[in-house]
């Protein structure tokens, strides 16, 4: 095994996707701030998680690769992940590398479990198997499902947990817009690959609808989060600051027509619409985050 730098192992953990399991934690205790006051908050435990999910959605992103690989949804002429498929890697040193991942994300999450307690068992569970399920899933069309669950409910209502040592299903409202964000970067991606993920074999909810109702599923999934927060803040679930988020809404159109876009121009228009999605994502999120935040200090 060659000596790699620390750019290839960063290449090799996606690091620019992280947004989607980092968000929802960071916007969650965000949320609790404004709910309930500092005071209840265990701060120490909101930090632990959001490491904690970080090594985890490390770990799922090298298995996804090294599954992708050994299934050839990712090849050379695929605009997929490159490390295995450019040789920067072997698949055994990115199975390695997951495995080293997902048992330190497992030994930190049993450490939070037996300071805060049994509920998180479940929830760590549901996490695990989403990571380990996820490319079996995706590759069956479940994909869009798995994401929604691991990077929108689970992390909310684990941080909720561990922050405060009860589950605060409230904080369910914050989680679906995330997450529908969350998905999108997954569904700009399988659109993207529909046509050489069908030589491979495998069935994602892209495939099934096709390049134009996939489209739409994105401008959807783009769009109705701004919808969701304006009517919570209208209604008093969220405050009104939470309609900051609205300053990201440019971006979020501009993707959305780049998809619709592709639908006749081709898929080389949203080669990089995954990570466009991503970065939607982070200021989306860390605007809604900001907006808690602010309400509950005045």
């Amino acid at each position: 095994m060659r000596k790699h730098t620390f750019k290839e192992w960063m290449i090799a953990v996606r690091p620019w996707s992280f947004p989607a399991s980092t968000m929802p934690v960071i916007v969650t205790m965000s949320y609790l701030f404004w709910k309930d006051g500092a005071n209840g908050i265990n701060w120490l435990f909101g930090l632990w998680a959001l490491v904690n999910i970080v090594v985890f959605h490390a770990a799922g992103n090298t298995w996804s690769d090294w599954s992708d690989y050994r299934k050839k949804v990712d090849a050379e002429d695929t605009f997929g992940a490159k490390t295995l498929t450019s040789g920067m890697f072997t698949p055994g040193e990115i199975m390695k590398l997951s495995v080293a991942l997902t048992v330190v994300a497992c030994a930190g999450g049993l450490g939070l479990l037996v300071l805060t307690g049994l509920p998180l068992l479940w929830i760590g569970l549901g996490g695990v198997a989403c990571t380990l399920l996820y490319p079996a899933l995706k590759y069956r069309a479940l994909g869009d499902v798995v994401i929604l669950a691991a990077y929108a409910f689970l992390p909310t209502l684990g941080t909720s947990y561990v922050a405060t040592g009860a589950i605060d299903w409230n904080v369910l409202w914050i989680a679906l817009p995330v997450g529908l964000i969350t998905d999108g970067i997954l569904h700009s991606n399988n659109t993207r690959d529909i046509i050489t993920d069908a030589r491979c074999g495998i069935n994602t909810m892209a495939m099934g609808l096709g390049m134009k109702a996939s489209a739409w599923v994105y401008g959807f999934e783009m769009v109705f989060p701004y919808v969701w927060v304006g009517i919570c803040s209208i209604v008093g679930i969220m405050p009104l600051w939470t309609i900051m988020v609205f300053l990201t809404l440019p971006v979020a159109i501009a993707c959305e027509r780049t998809m619709r876009k592709a639908v006749d121009g081709g898929v080389a228009l949203i080669a990089d619409l995954d990570v466009r999605t991503a970065n939607v994502q982070l200021m989306f999120s860390l605007l809604l985050t900001l907006a808690f935040a602010v309400d509950g200090l005045i």
